[in-house]
């Protein structure tokens, strides 16, 4: 399985198209089945960034709403924030997608965007913002990992 790893920065070209980093595009290439959009993105609901899903992985994501009444609110609400603010795209030959606008102004982007692999998805962010999401990101994993692997206290 192809999974996306690693940190990339483009930059937006005059029509306002970016490039999908190559490795990335190529995870997207083995991933998708015929007739699928090359990805799904979608702004995150915990970050100021853009989330990039395969289409089985975005099918993935939306499985829990099997749980609920589809007539009730809270249905509603969570299809509300799946899929309404969810976009299909394929890239051009090049691997150069456009992001709407409502994505880029959720993840301020600008002139460049870093393309931050998180395995079994990827997510698009303003540089300087994507920097300090990583810093955050190491130091909450060093303590998590610190916890877990504290003594618990036992015979002395």
């Amino acid at each position: 399985m192809s999974i996306f790893l690693g940190t990339h920065l483009n930059r937006f070209d005059a029509k306002g198209r970016v490039s999908i980093p190559a490795p990335f595009r190529s995870a997207l290439r083995d991933q998708a089945k015929p007739q699928e959009p090359l990805v799904i993105l979608r702004p995150s609901h915990l970050n100021p960034c853009i989330e990039a899903w395969t289409a089985a992985g975005f099918a993935s994501l939306a499985e829990p709403l099997n749980e609920y009444d589809p007539f009730s609110e809270d249905h509603e609400d969570l299809a509300t924030s799946l899929y309404a603010d969810a976009y299909p795209l394929d890239s051009d030959k090049e691997g150069r997608i456009i992001l709407p606008d409502v994505l880029r102004q959720h993840a301020d982007l600008t002139d460049d965007v870093a393309f931050m692999g998180l395995g079994r998805v990827f997510q698009l962010w303003n540089p300087a913002a994507a920097a300090e999401r990583r810093q955050q990101a190491r130091s909450r994993a060093r303590s998590l990992t610190s916890k877990k692997n504290a003594p618990t206290g036992g015979a002395q």
